[in-house]
Parts: C-alpha cells; structure tokens; sequence
C-alpha cells in the first residue's frame, strides 16, 4: 500500500501549486494532478490519503470523476473546492458520499483541519481493512475438523460435549482446539468470538 498522501487534482497550475505550498508547510505529502483524468489513469485500490479536487475543470468535471472513483470501488474521502454557483453540485456530491466541501476562497487552516480528518478516516479504514483480511486468512489456514470445532465452541460447548456429538476423545478435541486457537492467534472462547465478529 502507497503510503498516505493528498492528491491534489486541479486545471489550474497556479491553485495546485499553492495548495502543494500549503500541505509542505504542514508537513502534509502531496502529489498533483492537471486533470480527472490524469488521476483516474494513476488511481488503483492500494492509493492511500485522501482528494482534493476543483469541481470544475476543462475536460472531466470534479463530479463526473467522483462518480468514476465510486463505480471503481474507491474509498478514497474527496474534498472539493467550489465556486459560489457550484455549491448546489457539491451539496449533491456530499449526499453521494464525498468528505467535504470548500467555498472559494477558503481558509487554509480550516481545509487543513478536514484534510488530516480525511487522512485518519482512510488510515483507520485501511487498518480495518487489513484486520479483516488477516481474519480470514487465518479462518482459511483451518482444517475441516478444526473449523468444525471452532462452531461448537462459539455455540459455548464444552470439550466433553463436543467429544461426544463428534464421536471422538476429548484429548483429539483438545489438541484440535488447541491448533484452532493458535492459527486464530487467541487465547479464549470469548478472544475467538470478539475476533470473528463483523469481520467475516
């Protein structure tokens, strides 16, 4: 995954440059784009940060490149910055899921503020992400047996009670647990059940 960035896409060659200004002074990266669809082209699932991007551009508009990141699966949080008659555009972009918006002219520390909100928003997204990823890998290291068991010990069965309805000894369901709870990387039967839920 590219480390976390604001991708500034902008026509204006005189605002992308201000805008990369203001980020440096901030200790902020940044990476600039003259058009939506120069930012389309280098887009893919592992590009990480957050957009700020001009809702109107010669070429793709601001919009029409949001719609294209959202049919793609984009996550990335988008700020716009508008013009006073494209507010009614960018109330209608916020419904749609963008992060914000900015009237020009805006103010620096203001957009600053929503632009590190969008970074720790897609940062904490990512982390997610990732967790439910490890998730299921560890559930796909499982063997038959070892996920079997692995249902009858989240159902709040015991060893004994599991022996039996399995028609096997209760030192074969302790070491199959034994191997479940060390691929799932947990210690308990309630670690298990914390660690499986909303994540599969």
């Amino acid at each position: 995954m590219s480390p976390p960035c604001v991708h500034i896409v902008d026509d204006d060659e005189a605002i992308r440059d201000a805008l990369a200004w203001m980020l440096k002074s901030r200790a902020l990266n940044s990476r600039s784009y003259d058009s939506a669809e120069n930012f389309l082209a280098s887009w893919s699932p592992e590009v990480g940060g957050c957009v700020v991007m001009d809702m109107r551009m010669s070429g793709m508009t601001g919009f029409d490149c949001f719609e294209a990141l959202l049919d793609q699966g984009s996550t990335l949080p988008v700020i716009f910055l508008t013009g006073h008659g494209d507010v009614p555009l960018a109330v209608a972009t916020l419904k749609k899921g963008a992060f914000d918006f900015f009237e020009k002219p805006f103010d620096d520390n203001a957009l600053v503020n929503r632009i590190r909100e969008a970074l720790a928003a897609d940062a904490s997204r990512r982390a997610a992400d990732a967790t439910v990823d490890s998730v299921r890998t560890r559930l796909a290291s499982l063997t038959a047996r070892e996920r079997q068991i692995m249902e009858l010990v989240l159902a709040g069965k015991f060893n004994k009670v599991i022996a039996d309805e399995l028609k096997i000894s209760m030192r074969t369901v302790e070491v199959h647990r034994a191997n479940l709870f060390d691929k799932m990387q947990v210690k308990t039967a309630v670690e298990l059940a914390n660690l499986l839920k909303d994540k599969t």
